[in-house]
C-alpha cells in the first residue's frame, strides 16, 4: 500500500481501478465508489471535486505503481545493443497494459479528458530519464525522429485498441519492429560515415 495515501484514499483509488478494469468507463459514480471503497460520498467530493478527476488520480497512481515503477531503476548496460536498451524502457511501459486491457482503455480516454495532461507529463517525468540513459551518445536529431515517430505510433495503437480494432498485445509487438528497424537503419548510417 501506499504510504503516502490514507487508507481510504488507496480503497477509493483501488475501487475505481477494480472499476475502470471491469465495468469501464462509464460505469464510475461517485456513489458506488464510496460503497465499494467503504467510505463516505463526502470524503471522495473532499478529496476528488468531480469525477473527471477521481479517474484521473486513480489511473495516475495505478501506472505510477504499474508502468513506471521498474524505469526509476533503470541503468544501462555497456556495449548493449541500441534496439535491446530501448526495449529495456519501453517493455515496463505497455507489457502491465496486456494483463489490464480495461486500464488502457480508460487511459486513452481519460488523456483527453480535462486534466488529463496530467497523466502525459507524470508519464514524461517517468519514461524520459530511463530513455535518455539508453540514448547516451546518441545524435540529438535521431532521437528527435524516433521520439517523433513512437509518440506517434503509440498513440495511433492505443487508440485502435481503445477501438477495438486490435489486440492489447499487439502494443509491444509493433513497438519493437519500429524500434528494431529505426535503430538498426541508425546504426548502419552511423557506421557508414
Amino acid at each position: 500500500m501506499d504510504s503516502v495515501l490514507g487508507q481510504g484514499e488507496q480503497r477509493i483509488r483501488e475501487a475505481v481501478v477494480s472499476m475502470l478494469e471491469t465495468d469501464g468507463y462509464d460505469a464510475i459514480q461517485m456513489r458506488e465508489v464510496a460503497r465499494r471503497a467503504r467510505v463516505s460520498l463526502t470524503k471522495i467530493y473532499k478529496l476528488h471535486g468531480t469525477r473527471d478527476e477521481l479517474i484521473l488520480a486513480a489511473l495516475d497512481w495505478w501506472m505510477r505503481e504499474n508502468r513506471y515503477a521498474e524505469l526509476s531503476n533503470y541503468t544501462a548496460h555497456p556495449g548493449e545493443p541500441l534496439h535491446t536498451a530501448l526495449m529495456r524502457v519501453l517493455r515496463p511501459i505497455f507489457e502491465p497494459w496486456e494483463r489490464h486491457p480495461g486500464l488502457l482503455v480508460a487511459y486513452f480516454r481519460a488523456r483527453a479528458a480535462a486534466g488529463g495532461e496530467t497523466l502525459i507529463n507524470h508519464g514524461l517525468e517517468a519514461v524520459v530519464p530511463a530513455a535518455m540513459t539508453a540514448l547516451a551518445d546518441i545524435d540529438p536529431e535521431f532521437i528527435q525522429d524516433l521520439d517523433a515517430t513512437l509518440t506517434s505510433l503509440v498513440y495511433g495503437l492505443l487508440g485502435r485498441v481503445a477501438g477495438g480494432e486490435i489486440e492489447v498485445t499487439a502494443i509491444v509487438p509493433a513497438v519493437d519492429r519500429t524500434v528494431y528497424w529505426m535503430t538498426t537503419g541508425y546504426e548502419a548510417a552511423r557506421g557508414r560515415r
